[in-house]
């Protein structure tokens, strides 16, 4: 698989949090950590936002169609599952196992079939307006599920109330919800064998020893603007405290605790699997079982259009199997299911007719969502499509739909409004309904 999608960008993150911001980056932690003064959670159910990145396709997973035309149906076989009627690509055997534990949402679709539109679409609730422009980064118009949800929770304890990783996505930023909410960001791939956090280490430059005397030079150069700033804008004084926050989170127990991947026993991290996905998804479990808020997982190339059967089932089906059915069942396990939200989604689906390179091309009309977890009521199957999964045939859902009950489940009012920085108030779901059948 290319590591870039079709449309040639290679979606880099232009969100990095990186240490260097505590010493004079616009975008750094103490920002990102000046929420937890006024944010107060109503609910405390976490998110983990699954994206699978390209596209899965809904025809070869969750919505077989295994008596439409050779050209629609594909390589795959219909298997019996946890719940009696139920059935989905015999590659899934794991995930059959726990399929109890969530539900899936047959009927969603949208009207648009590219990446940058659909993906800023599917990952903050709105459709991009005249002037959005995938190829920039960050290409918000409005703020991601993980931004509204660390503006209207803020963070628990010591770790930020927003974490993405393996990597940023460029439509998964704070937009007018400012630095304040924007992710903190792991870039660095779980699965690799010294993975860290560059965050949780002062940078190489700066010796562990050594970081309690760069905070007091920090504390002495302040003494020099303290009286001027403050009395210019009363915000200065603040960041001060909020800057001292970061500092708390680079040496904090409790986060470097939730970051270390290696404390988990070799056999469960066998389970999930020893791949990015797995690892990730082991991971976003560590970090909500710490207080963050919402996880976001961008997991990349579900994008086939060339030899979609083969990738799908020597690579990303394998992947999918382990990580998320075992991420299903380790929540349960924790008693952390009813606590955690999972949604798992691409931007869009696949073409039912399969292309002449045996891949399957874009497709916005049709595609299954999974959402378990955190109040979502398990084991129902919402919708269903056509005879050949090109669109729904009742109970049609979209993203403004997905947006208002995610946000209701987590204790969010679906009708609140944000203000973008010029006052204007935004909804912060465009008009869209609680799939009741789920909640």
């Amino acid at each position: 698989m290319s590591p870039t999608f079709c449309d040639g960008f290679s979606r880099r993150d232009a969100l990095r949090v990186g240490t260097a911001s505590l010493f004079g980056s616009a975008l750094g932690l103490p920002q990102l950590l000046r929420a937890s003064d006024t944010a107060k959670a109503k609910k405390d159910v976490s998110l983990i936002f699954i994206f699978l990145h390209g596209g899965q396709s809904h025809i070869d997973t969750f919505d077989l169609k295994p008596d439409a035309p050779a050209e629609f149906r594909g390589d795959f076989s219909p298997a019996k599952t946890k719940i009696p009627g139920l059935q989905i690509c015999d590659l899934l055997p794991k995930v059959a196992g726990q399929i109890d534990k969530f539900s899936l949402v047959r009927s969603f679709r949208h009207h648009n079939s590219d990446h940058g539109p659909a993906d800023h679409y599917i990952l903050t609730g709105y459709f991009p307006t005249a002037g959005f422009n995938p190829s920039l980064s960050p290409n918000n118009q409005r703020p991601c599920v993980g931004s509204v949800v660390s503006k209207k929770l803020g963070p628990k304890g010591s770790v930020p109330a927003y974490v993405v990783l393996p990597k940023v996505h460029p439509s998964g930023g704070a937009a007018y919800l400012g630095a304040n909410h924007a992710p903190f960001v792991i870039d660095a791939d779980p699965s690799a064998p010294n993975f860290s956090v560059p965050d949780l280490v002062p940078p190489p430059a700066i010796a562990s020893n050594r970081l309690d005397d760069r905070k007091k030079l920090l504390e002495t150069v302040d003494r020099f603007h303290k009286s001027a700033e403050v009395k210019a804008n009363p915000a200065a004084g603040a960041l001060t405290a909020f800057r001292d926050k970061a500092f708390d989170l680079m040496t904090s127990r409790q986060a470097k605790e939730a970051f270390n991947i290696h404390a988990e026993a070799d056999k469960l991290r066998d389970e999930y699997g020893r791949h990015s996905l797995g690892q990730s998804c082991l991971m976003g479990r560590r970090l909500v079982e710490a207080g963050v808020r919402c996880v976001t997982i961008d997991h990349s190339n579900w994008d086939t259009h060339d030899g979609n059967f083969a990738v799908l089932k020597n690579s990303l089906l394998p992947m999918y199997d382990s990580a998320i059915s075992t991420l299903f069942r380790d929540l349960s396990e924790r008693g952390l299911l009813d606590s955690t939200m999972v949604v798992v989604t691409g931007e869009f689906g696949r073409t039912p007719r399969i292309n002449k390179n045996a891949g399957r091309d874009h497709w916005g009309p049709a595609f299954t969502v999974l959402l378990g977890g955190g109040g979502i009521k398990p084991g129902v199957v919402v919708g269903k499509t056509d005879a050949r999964a090109e669109k729904p045939a009742s109970d049609p859902y979209g993203p403004e739909d997905l947006f208002a009950t995610m946000y209701t489940c987590m204790g969010i009012d679906p009708k609140d409004e944000a203000h973008t920085s010029d006052g204007r108030p935004i909804a912060l779901v465009n008009n869209g309904k609680v799939m009741s059948e789920l909640v």
